[in-house]
């Protein structure tokens, strides 16, 4: 049998390859008609002329897919033989078991046509190099691609349908369960829900995902999880808090209460995540959630603040570590663009540079912060201090709230290890004693519950040994008293500069600054209402550390009669400081006096004629310890000056008159002894 001359001796000299394929397990354990039919159209290869031992049966590919040739051995081998000229037919019931793919179809056509392969299925016999069989092979090729789509299309509309009445059962994430009747409810295990529960309120609370993981860590807070593959499939397993986790947790819809189906949309490179309008279908309040819809919404708000944009410019409004107050709020007066900040070694600068960043123009301005950001602080204060009591009622019933969450947890984590161990207990009782392989294995495992139990424990009893926080009747009047006196809580110094921004976001929307002949601010509080103020233009650094002038004045006239040590005495008790903000002592007031060329107490005393040791010492002819000894004996006026030297007042004749009459008595004395020795 030749069908039109189409198997010539070439083709008879290679092999017969049978390719056999079933989509799914699924239709090989049932179809099992087909599967036979399959292995049977091997005996029209032996009608054409091949004997039964030169026919290759390809089954490798029962139970996969013909959408694409990954995964598919059978199908890489049959395409690999083909091209090395080892096959002489290639034969398949119908030509949809080859490939449901035009691009792995046609790559295999054209395989075939190069090395003169002949392909046949149950409607007849083809020549890939034959133009009219070519055709008619594409043709099929096509169709067999449309069917898989038309079958793809059905089983996605009857989903799609019956998701649309929110009855298609899908894998519902931790914290959800089906109950008999396939209604969705919250998970019966307390923990499940706590867990849940303290993810969404932390992040409400830290308005960060990173943040949430650190603060779940740090309280060691294990999360549940829902194994979808493997003998333990639909089981919960507990595991740490980490960044992925706790992202599925905020983003999943179906915490609050919603049901929902098409969230993404997939080809055959990416996966996209579609915004809520985009879905196929979302029933709200479909069932009993852990959070409403609104405050779902604000989650994702909140993460598409926190994530910087890799392209664009629009700045990041999320407040930082940084002591810039407005960061993140100042709008430039001048061009309405926000203003970034800028920190150097000591001060806050606000800058609008937008334009000198993308267009290499000129800074449209640029403002001093440390005066505005004081001045916004102080108007924070005096408004929101009459709120300040309702506000820290509030954050007092959150604290406890939070802390009752969290013991609650470790309490669940307890009771669940003590169910665990009294478990293990009795299987390792109820074993037969001889098997020991099976009460060794018991043992082991009682012994790992146990250890697991003491470990919970030790963790709640750290726990609460740093509870610091008093959230009883005294803790309670401890922060209604802050609450009287919110600038105590915003001048504290455990207060951070990312709380201090926080708590201004609550009450501005932001703040415009125009720099001018003084600096005015105009403030937009939440609302719709203004404020605004006007401070002074900073002076420059030098003019900030310069000693005003009144000062030096006082320093010349307190020179006129004081010392240096005197001088810096008196102006600590005055309260007055340099200009770097120190307090005085005598070696900086000399140093200010010589910078200033302002004349000392030393100086002083020489103009109205006092003298120094050495002076009087030669005017008068005593050694200089005469000197010393009638300063110390107060027969001589003398001023301690500048801690080094000494200044003494011109003596008169008659308190110098006893001391050079003495000192003549004993130079005669001495003339007299000097001569009774000579003779």
């Amino acid at each position: 049998m030749n069908p039109s001359g189409k198997i010539t001796p070439s083709h008879l000299r290679r092999q017969a390859y049978l390719y056999i394929r079933q989509s799914t397990v699924l239709q090989t354990e049932q179809n099992v008609e087909s599967t036979q039919r399959q292995y049977h159209f091997q005996e029209q290869a032996v009608a054409l002329g091949w004997s039964a031992d030169r026919i290759v049966v390809i089954d490798a590919d029962l139970g996969q897919s013909g959408a694409a040739a990954a995964g598919r051995d059978g199908f890489v081998r049959l395409v690999s033989d083909v091209g090395l000229g080892q096959v002489g037919i290639v034969l398949a019931l119908e030509v949809s078991r080859l490939a449901r793919n035009c691009s792995d179809w046609h790559r295999l056509l054209e395989i075939c046509a190069l090395s003169d392969t002949l392909i046949m299925d149950e409607d007849g016999l083809y020549d890939p190099n034959s133009f009219n069989d070519r055709l008619l092979l594409g043709l099929r090729g096509t169709m067999s691609e449309a069917e898989l789509h038309f079958l793809r299309c059905r089983l996605e509309g009857g989903k799609l349908n019956k998701a649309q009445r929110g009855e298609l059962r899908v894998m519902l994430p931790a914290g959800l369960v089906y109950d008999p009747g396939s209604r969705v409810m919250l998970d019966p295990d307390r923990q499940v829900q706590q867990a849940i529960r303290c993810v969404l309120e932390t992040f409400a609370q830290t308005q960060s995902a990173w943040r949430t993981v650190r603060q779940l860590n740090q309280r060691e807070v294990k999360l549940p999880v829902r194994i979808r593959t493997g003998p333990a499939a639909g089981e919960l397993a507990w595991v740490g808090a980490n960044l992925s986790r706790i992202l599925y947790i905020i983003r999943n819809p179906r915490y609050t209460g919603a049901y929902c189906y098409g969230r993404t949309r997939s080809n055959k490179a990416t996966q996209q995540r579609l915004a809520p309008e985009q879905w196929k279908v979302l029933i709200r309040e479909a069932h009993e959630g852990y959070i409403t819809w609104e405050q779902y919404q604000a989650n994702l708000k909140v993460l598409a603040e926190n994530s910087r944009p890799v392209h664009g410019h629009e700045p990041l409004y999320l407040p930082r570590e940084g002591p810039a107050l407005l960061q993140g709020l100042a709008v430039c007066g001048r061009c309405g663009r926000r203003m970034s900040v800028r920190y150097h070694r000591r001060n806050v600068t606000y800058v609008c540079c937008s334009v000198c960043a993308q267009r290499g123009g000129a800074v449209c301005q640029y403002i001093p912060g440390a005066g505005v950001d004081r001045a916004i602080g102080q108007l924070v204060v005096a408004a929101v201090t009459p709120q300040a009591l309702k506000a820290s009622l509030a954050v007092f019933e959150d604290l406890r709230h939070r802390q009752s969450e969290a013991e609650a947890l470790y309490l669940c984590q307890i009771e669940r290890a003590r169910q665990d161990s009294q478990l293990a207990q009795r299987q390792f009782l109820l074993a037969h004693p001889e098997n020991r392989l099976v009460v060794d294995n018991l043992e082991k495992r009682w012994n790992e519950q146990l250890a697991a139990l003491k470990g919970a424990e030790e963790s709640y009893t750290t726990w609460k040994q740093k509870q610091t926080v008093d959230l009883g009747p005294q803790g309670h009047g401890r922060i209604l008293e802050l609450a009287r006196d919110f600038g105590t809580i915003w001048h504290h110094p455990h207060t951070s500069h990312r709380d201090r921004k926080r708590m201004l976001r609550l009450l501005i929307e932001d703040a415009t600054l125009l720099r001018g002949t003084d600096i005015r601010v105009q403030i937009r509080w939440r609302g719709g209402a203004t404020s605004e103020i006007h401070l002074p233009i900073p002076l420059p650094s030098p003019d900030v550390r310069r000693t005003p002038a009144e000062l030096l004045e006082r320093i010349a006239r307190l020179a006129e009669s004081q010392d240096d040590e005197q001088i810096a005495q008196i102006l600590n008790q005055d309260g007055r400081l340099t200009g770097t903000g120190q307090a005085f002592d005598w070696e900086n007031v000399g140093r200010l006096r010589r910078a200033k060329r302002i004349p000392g107490y030393f100086d002083h005393l020489r103009s109205a004629g006092w003298m120094t040791r050495e002076e009087i010492s030669g005017r008068w002819g005593f050694g200089e310890l005469t000197v010393v000894r009638l300063r110390r004996k107060r027969l001589l006026r003398a001023v301690h000056c500048d801690r080094k030297r000494w200044l003494y007042e011109p003596p008169s004749e008659d308190t110098l008159r006893p001391l050079l009459d003495r000192r003549r008595k004993k130079e005669l004395v001495q003339q007299s002894s000097d001569t009774r020795g000579a003779v």
